[in-house]
């Protein structure tokens, strides 16, 4: 019985390590937090038909379609409690839809809402677009259709105000659009796993209102659009005739941005092994090729020699100059690592290599405590963008979440959680710079019920040091080290037949790299109770308190207000 047990470890751990060395032809991409982790998004190719058989049979078990359509109409006052700013109003109507769909061959997790506020007074007419979607669609046996988007608002500038709401007289306010699609295929075939994928990502900035800066600090250049592809392809065989499991693998990434001309192009090709050393232990290993270019234009000069700005701060592209490269790098990269699985429910990866000519140490922990509880904790280290970043970012989200906003502003939390787990946007929401970087941070996610609540908990560190030309007018840029900490809690229950109560909370702080610029900090904290009167018309109230500090500068706290009614048809 001992020995059985065992070797029913062995394969367990063994087919585990397979899926997970699998999804290393995808991790390879830099712009992909998520896969930096240690683990691939959600889609990514992993080659294990027991697995994607169970997650089947498990839809079929919780088969459900909920689509709810709704309308409504709030008024929302709002002040800045602390340099005896002015009070603003304004009445919001909102049209959205929320979504969540799990069926046989598809899954969604979707909200998609469209706001138009009057204002009163000073405060003038806004009209607001925001929503998250994140799904599959299972074509055919392996095959499965992946895709995602988002829109909302963001910091346009990490330097400047981070109020929380982007309501009212707010600036530093960004519309931020991002979607990407494509295709995943999984097959075992003749007892080899092959993998293969594409993705598209697009994202689009707009400036609504420019940010606010101390004396003599200049504005970063703002991201605009870019458009980027991912295409990967891995071969492999688990242990079994072999005491190993091995893969090769390769892929190709490419972005091409708008400002300065800029292109990202990375390849690489590699091999992997997996060998169990013990019923629950193995040890990863691989070594490969990769090359990477980043290059951009340089801005127009006028005649001081100071780069030209348009409205919106952003560089004028010097169509004339010759594409620089502000980072370059190939040759050998290689990584060794360790899995423990002591059961299905925890797991845990280490791994340490080398790659962009540096030292790298990337990881991820799992534990699933119950079928409502789980904890994920990633540790990345690549190059990434605000466009890939985004796109690798909506490709890790979990295809089943619980859609949540800020009860008064409207606006996505940067954080979802689910029964699949949780996963936040932060590192890639609070600046919406242009630059290319190198990006290296810890996240981890926390979601559960407990004692009639539902709670979550995201935070994580954040570093970008800032890729520019030496020999560009920007050249400065180059070497900025920017460092962002972020927390962000939300936790709901249902108080009886007919109310809920839902609140949530964040800080967030924002080490500026940057010479002579001011470090942010915020925070804030609201709630909302919602009470159904009558089929599907519910009324809410809502509150909530925000703060920002823009060191020695600017500072703000405001109190903030709304009271609804919501129809769900």
């Amino acid at each position: 019985m001992r020995s059985a047990t065992t070797a029913r470890h062995v394969a367990t751990l063994a087919a585990l390590l397979f899926a997970g060395t699998a999804t290393g032809a995808h991790a390879q991409f830099s712009g992909d937090p998520g896969a930096s982790a240690g683990e691939a998004p959600t889609g990514v190719p992993t080659a294990e038909p027991g697995r994607a058989e169970s997650r089947a049979e498990g839809r079929r078990a919780q088969r459900q379609v909920d689509v709810s359509p709704y309308l409504e109409v709030g008024q929302v006052l709002t002040a800045d409690l602390k340099n005896g700013g002015d009070v603003l109003t304004y009445t919001t109507v909102a049209a959205g839809i929320d979504a969540a769909i799990v069926t046989r061959r598809a899954e969604l997790a979707a909200t998609l809402r469209y706001e138009h506020q009057f204002g009163w007074g000073d405060q003038g007419d806004t009209d607001v677009v925001s929503g998250l979607a994140r799904g599959r669609l299972e074509v055919a046996r392996g095959l499965n259709l992946e895709g995602g988007a988002l829109a909302t608002r963001t910091r346009a500038d990490g330097q400047g105000a981070d109020s929380g709401l982007f309501i009212g007289d707010a600036s530093n306010v960004a519309n931020l659009y991002s979607v990407y699609a494509g295709p995943t295929l999984a097959r075992r075939i003749g007892g080899l796993d092959f993998g293969v994928g594409y993705r598209f990502g697009y994202t689009k900035v707009d400036i609504d209102q420019p940010a606010i800066l101390s004396p003599d600090v200049q504005p970063q250049d703002i991201f605009d659009s870019s458009t980027n592809h991912v295409a990967w392809a891995s071969l492999g065989a688990r242990p079994g005739d072999l005491p190993f499991g091995w893969q090769v693998s390769g892929g190709y990434e490419r972005e091409d941005a708008s400002q300065l001309d800029q292109r990202y192009e990375g390849k690489y090709a590699r091999a992997d092994v997996t060998v169990p050393i013990g019923p629950t232990v193995a040890l990863l290993g691989g070594v490969g090729y990769e090359d990477i270019e980043i290059g951009q234009r340089d801005p127009v000069l006028d005649a001081d020699g100071v780069p030209v700005r348009d409205a919106n701060g952003r560089f004028v592209t010097d169509k004339s100059s010759p594409r620089r490269l502000s980072f370059d790098t190939d040759g050998l990269i290689w990584d060794a690592g360790v899995m423990w699985r002591p059961s299905r429910r925890t797991s845990l990866t280490a791994r340490v290599g080398r790659r962009y000519g540096d030292t790298i140490y990337t990881g991820s922990f799992a534990y699933r405590a119950d079928h409502a509880t789980s904890i994920q904790v990633g540790v990345y280290d690549g190059l990434s963008s605000l466009g890939r970043g985004l796109s690798g970012g909506l490709a890790a989200l979990p295809t089943q979440f619980d859609p949540t906003r800020n009860p008064v502003g409207g606006n996505i939390n940067p954080c979802v959680f689910g029964q699949q787990g949780g996963g936040c946007l932060n590192n890639q929401l609070g600046n919406a710079t242009s630059a290319q970087y190198r990006s290296r941070g810890v996240q981890a996610t926390l979601s559960s019920r407990f004692g009639g609540w539902a709670y979550g908990v995201g935070l994580g560190y954040d570093q970008r040091k800032l890729l520019a030309p030496q020999l560009s007018p920007i050249g400065g840029l180059n070497g900025i080290k920017d460092e962002s900490y972020y927390l962000f809690v939300s936790a709901g229950r249902q108080l009886d037949v007919d109310s809920d109560l839902s609140l949530s909370g964040y800080v967030n702080y924002f080490d500026n790299g940057a010479p002579g610029a001011s470090d942010v900090q915020s925070a804030g904290l609201s709630a909302a109770y919602s009470r159904r009167f009558w089929r599907g018309l519910t009324g809410t109230a809502a509150a909530s308190l925000n703060a920002f500090d823009q060191e020695g500068f600017n500072s703000q706290l405001i109190g903030s207000a709304l009271v609804g009614l919501r129809y769900n048809f």
